[in-house]
């Protein structure tokens, strides 16, 4: 018998073990993928964490090691808990859970303040999410650090921290069902090296992801189409924890036809490949063109900063003709481009002329293609000053969909053109929970001694998602979950 059993590897998982481990809960993590393959989909993330934050005092409480001198070179502005609750309620739709969006939010700041309390290391988003503009760097879309190491290293520093605190990680570990009665959750049924075997627990937290891995409830859940869309990670989330919950009468909660997919390689393999982790993705189409298989734009590529429209344009791009599209840039903006074009495993034609250009476009038509780039040049607002670090209005006029924000004529050369397809993150739909995670029946009611945290949470995320957001929800209410769990254990203890 252990006090707290936790199933899942990733970041929510690390936070709730850690976190019950520190309220002097004996702690038992599983972890379904082998040792090679473990962290979940938090291993494949690039570790972008959004948090509220009031100025540069907060960051240097959280990144002790910058200097005067990145300071002085640097606009890293501010993230106040009123934005963060804006981004939240306008990109989902004001559908978010309101008592789940202000935990997040309210509780950002601290968390993060605990998890580098633990060890883990933060450093500002340089490369990513700010631009060098008049000798400094301006950060923008409210996202300004990450963890160091990326996700890679996230999960290997969550698991020396684990570690030290005493937590038994066991890989290969898949949990079957959960052991519940009248009084509750008692524990999981588990199977690691063929055997299978009951694990009894005082206490149990959910924290093993969604379902995207899962072509059957992809499709059941989010719609013909989607069995086709490739994962962007870990191929072990299939929804095994939604359904050990559901099947002892948990409540579903939020958006289950809905996900975070953005532009992936359309190359890609079917899962996440942990040698390129997040590189597939294609994030700089804000400064070119989308075009379909039709040869059509068919969505505002400068809507937003990317951090606020990436997570619902891999939708897009998937109900596009043979669920592709390419991304158009010319050598004005070359250098705004993000360190994943320029991997080796790349879908990537480049021409001299975008006539040229367009016949290299596989699946596209392209005589309209180049109808479609000519108009959009014609249609380009010129008198209106270029700045990628401020939505700067320059767009188009006439055009639909129109361009709002870092339109660019394509007119020097050398061109080039990135195809993309869907590349599927996680899914939106989980379990109701409280605000101390514990997970609530069909009737409303808490289920003694079970505890959900991470993306197996619904209600936070409808249609889209601010950046940075998964790894900090995972973390937050991981860290509530573990620490609510350790203590209604060690009750019954």
């Amino acid at each position: 018998m252990t006090d707290v059993v936790v199933v899942g590897g990733g970041n929510a998982a690390f936070a709730a073990a850690v976190s019950a481990a520190q309220e002097g809960a004996s702690v038992v993590m599983l972890e379904r993928a082998p040792i090679e393959e473990a962290g979940g989909n938090s291993r494949f993330t690039a570790g972008a964490m959004r948090f509220a934050y009031d100025g540069v005092a907060d960051l240097r409480r959280l990144m002790p090691d910058l200097t005067d001198e990145e300071i002085e070179r640097s606009d890293f502005g501010d993230y106040p808990e009123r934005r963060f609750f804006d981004d939240m309620g306008r990109l989902t739709e004001y559908r978010t859970d309101p008592e789940l969006c202000e935990l997040l939010v309210r509780k950002s700041r601290e968390t993060l303040f605990w998890m580098a309390d633990n060890g883990i290391r933060f450093a500002p988003i340089w490369g990513r999410q700010a631009f060098l503009v008049g000798g400094r760097f301006k950060f923008w879309g409210g996202l300004t650090v990450e963890v160091s190491g990326g996700g890679p290293g996230l999960v290997e520093a969550w698991t020396r921290i684990a570690r030290r605190a005493g937590i038994d990680i066991r890989y290969g570990a898949r949990a079957l069902s959960l052991i519940a009665d009248d009084d509750g959750v008692k524990g999981v049924r588990v199977r690691q090296k063929g055997a299978t075997s009951d694990l009894m627990a005082r206490s149990v937290v959910l924290a093993a992801g969604g379902f995207q891995a899962n072509v059957e409830w992809r499709t059941r859940y989010l719609g013909p189409g989607w069995d086709t869309a490739k994962v962007r990670g870990t191929r072990f989330n299939t929804g095994d924890g939604l359904r050990m919950a559901l099947d002892i009468g948990a409540m579903a909660a939020g958006q289950w036809s809905g996900c975070h997919a953005v532009a992936w390689d359309r190359n890609a393999p079917e899962f996440g490949d942990l040698s390129i982790g997040d590189g597939f993705q294609k994030h700089s189409y804000p400064f070119g063109v989308m075009l379909n298989a039709r040869g059509e734009r068919f969505v505002d590529e400068g809507a937003d900063f990317r951090n606020y429209t990436y997570a619902k344009y891999g939708r897009a791009i998937l109900a596009q003709p043979g669920q592709l599209a390419w991304q158009v840039f010319d050598a004005k903006v070359k250098h705004l481009l993000r360190d994943e074009y320029r991997i080796r495993r790349v879908t990537k034609v480049s021409a001299d002329t975008l006539d040229s250009l367009v016949g290299r476009l596989e699946g596209v038509d392209a005589v309209a293609a180049l109808a479609t780039l000519t108009a959009y040049n014609a249609a380009v607002e010129t008198g209106v000053l270029f700045d990628p670090n401020v939505k700067d209005g320059r767009g188009t006029h006439g055009l639909t969909p129109p361009k709002s924000n870092w339109a660019n004529r394509l007119d020097e050369p050398p061109f080039e053109a990135y195809a993309v397809t869907c590349g599927l993150t996680f899914t939106f739909g989980g379990l109701r929970i409280t605000t101390s995670a514990e997970v609530l029946d069909s009737d409303l009611a808490p289920i003694p001694g079970l505890f959900a945290a991470g993306e197996i949470v619904g209600g936070l995320f409808y249609e889209n998602y601010p950046g940075g957001s998964g790894l900090t929800v995972g973390a937050v209410i991981g860290r509530i979950a573990g620490g609510a769990a350790a203590r209604a254990a060690l009750k019954k203890r």
